[in-house]
């Protein structure tokens, strides 16, 4: 029998441990860990903040979904990792422990670096949870004065609900149903930075350009006040709403040393094992690969994981490799974009425009929760 321990509750989790459950018989332990029980598909968190979804929509409980799938399910904080020893270190309001493993799959996700940022716990919204788009939904509802500003922070590597957050606004703003302020984007990247030389920069310019956004791309936040957003180079922007995807780093510490590069993401192959230890897998937003973080990516990192894990438990050489494509979809309504670039290579992107590709993702969102739930 082995013990296959899966650390974090994303999509990288969720995948992994289903398709290890699939093909691993029942002498098999397969242990999911996670300090929310909560599985949240992250993408749709702009259409939550804008009323278009309910919470109940974009989410499931996982601990009874991975039940039904004959994996356990733990909801606690995960203290300490020693990759060495094959021991995790777990922790909740009720008790503290440790468990065992014999093959280890990293999904613990990205840490919000907000610290990074002066004032930005104090006074900054961001998308990147289910509590946090509704504040922002509510602040939005009660708005009438000033600018708002939309953010890229330095590191932040996920640009997709800027865009869709300021095409939202201005949408609100067509339809009579709020005032109509200007809506600025600040970066300290260009679009083509943010979105990893796909070449998405000419019909974002001209999508924003159309509904009067402004779009700076030298604009690096380092401070946020009650009224305003700074810049290093101490340029102010003055503004009533704001919302800013906060600087990205890896879980770090919690890891241990040895296994993550210095932004604390952990380092792995194309086979997705983690360098320099056995029997240690890891797949998500924890991981080193360059580029943005996106859901889909984390979905075929795990695919590749669990079919290697499964070699290795069925003694064969693990040969399955991840191809670090990115696949995405800006919802702009009947301007909707999607592009899609292989990170590895240096050979345009496909990027396709169209009402269809806002239709497609809302009934991804629809599909992955009738797949997993």
């Amino acid at each position: 029998m082995a013990r296959v321990l899966i650390l974090g509750g994303g999509f990288a989790a969720v995948v992994a441990a289903e398709s290890l459950a699939k093909r691993l018989g029942p002498d098999h332990e397969i242990t999911v860990v996670s300090r929310n029980r909560n599985f949240v598909f992250y993408p749709a968190l702009v259409r939550l903040a804008f009323g278009k979804s309910e919470s109940s929509d974009i989410t499931f409980d996982l601990r009874s979904a991975l039940l039904d799938r004959r994996v356990q399910f733990i909801e606690a904080e995960i203290a300490r990792i020693d990759c060495r020893e094959r021991s995790v270190t777990i922790r909740s309001a009720e008790f503290r422990g440790e468990l065992h493993y014999d093959f280890v799959l990293l999904a613990t996700g990205r840490r919000l670096a907000t610290e990074r940022i002066t004032g930005f716990f104090e006074y900054a919204d961001h998308l990147l949870t289910v509590d946090a788009a509704l504040r922002f939904g509510e602040r939005v509802k009660t708005f009438d004065r000033g600018r708002t500003v939309i953010g890229h922070c330095p590191d932040a590597r996920l640009p997709i609900p800027v865009f869709e957050t300021a095409i939202a606004l201005s949408r609100l703003h067509e339809k009579g149903e709020c005032n109509r302020r200007a809506i600025t984007i600040v970066s300290n990247e260009t679009i083509d930075q943010m979105f990893a030389g796909a070449g998405l920069s000419g019909r974002i310019h001209d999508m924003l350009r159309l509904r009067g956004i402004e779009f700076i791309s030298d604009f690096e936040i380092t401070d946020v006040t009650p009224e305003s957003v700074i810049a290093r180079d101490g340029r102010r922007l003055d503004c009533g709403l704001r919302m800013l995807i906060p600087p990205f780093c890896g879980p770090g510490p919690v890891l241990g040393p040895g296994i993550i590069n210095g932004e604390g993401y952990v380092k792995v192959d194309k086979r997705m094992r983690v360098e320099g230890v056995d029997r240690t897998y890891a797949a998500g937003d924890c991981v080193s690969l360059p580029g943005p973080k996106m859901g889909h990516m984390a979905v075929r990192q795990a695919a590749v994981a669990a079919d290697n894990m499964v070699a290795e438990l069925e003694g064969r050489e693990p040969a399955s490799t991840y191809d670090h494509e990115m696949m995405l979809v800006i919802d702009a309504g009947k301007e909707s974009i999607f592009a899609k670039k292989d990170l590895w290579s240096d050979e345009p992107g496909e990027i396709q425009e169209g009402r269809f590709w806002g239709w497609a993702k809302r009934r991804q969102e629809e599909h992955w929760k009738a797949q997993h739930a």
